[in-house]
């Protein structure tokens, strides 16, 4: 199958603008899954209560949804992708999957970072993956990245591929934690960070790109600039995420002793 990272400049509040400028630059190669970043079509940086409230949208239903849907039966493929959900009087940040037949799933980040923690409610949901089809796919969204127990447990579920959006800050952090977390649990990572500056609160946000697809012996097939929107497609096979073994005597997940790991 083909893997796809887009690296987006969204201009915050600019929806519909955001929207087209994404579908512009996914549609350049075909892929069979996209990732795409955090907040892509919103912006990330809200300075009041009430742009949150005014960006956030519910799931399936809302337009962001609808779009990538329209989208993924047009390419027939999926996309995941991040979007502030309003959802029984909350806002969280989520990330959902969609495909040629319409919304398949939803994430809502369970580790917020920074300021989230003053606009949204913690993830009320737990890691899932999905089927579809050609790969198993397990969604996490930028920080939690940082938490080894958010790639391990969708790999114990049986995902193939992490996809990752992300809105990342600190230069180089996620892209080597990525990379151990594609390592020690032997999946696939596709992490989407975007580009540019945010200035609309005290502290200026700059976005430090470097998206990347990983694979699961740890080798980057795909690594982007830090300052550009571009965009990447690696070919990969996801039955290498089933192998687990790392010699004749050891698997990565089957060597686990959890009743060790109690705290």
């Amino acid at each position: 199958m083909r893997i796809g990272i887009a690296q987006t400049r969204p201009e915050f509040g600019e929806r519909d603008r955001n929207l087209n400028d994404t579908f512009a630059l996914l549609s350049r190669e075909a892929a069979d899954l996209w990732v795409i970043p955090e907040f892509f079509a919103s912006g990330y940086q809200f300075a009041r209560a009430e742009e949150v409230r005014d960006l956030a949208e519910p799931v399936p239903d809302g337009s962001t949804v609808r779009a990538l849907a329209s989208f993924c039966r047009d390419r027939n493929c999926f996309v995941a992708a991040g979007l502030p959900e309003a959802a029984d009087g909350v806002v969280y940040n989520s990330a959902v999957l969609v495909g040629p037949r319409g919304f398949v799933s939803v994430y809502r980040k369970i580790h917020l970072f920074g300021d989230e923690t003053r606009w949204f409610a913690p993830g009320n949901l737990p890691f899932s993956v999905q089927d579809i089809g050609v790969a198993r796919v397990g969604i996490m969204i930028c920080f939690d990245h940082f938490f080894p127990e958010a790639a391990r447990t969708l790999a114990l579920l049986g995902a193939d591929i992490l996809a990752h959006p992300a809105n990342l800050i600190i230069p180089g952090l996620a892209q080597r934690t990525m990379t151990v977390r594609a390592l020690e649990n032997g999946v696939f990572a596709a992490t989407a960070n975007r580009v540019g500056e945010e200035s609309r609160a005290e502290k200026t946000l700059r976005y430090t790109g470097q998206s990347q697809i990983v694979a699961p012996d740890g080798t980057a097939l795909a690594r982007l600039s830090s300052d550009r929107v571009e965009a990447a497609v690696a070919e990969i096979n996801p039955a290498e995420a089933r192998n687990k073994r790392l010699t004749s005597r050891n698997d990565k997940l089957g060597d686990r002793r959890p009743e060790f790991y109690r705290t």
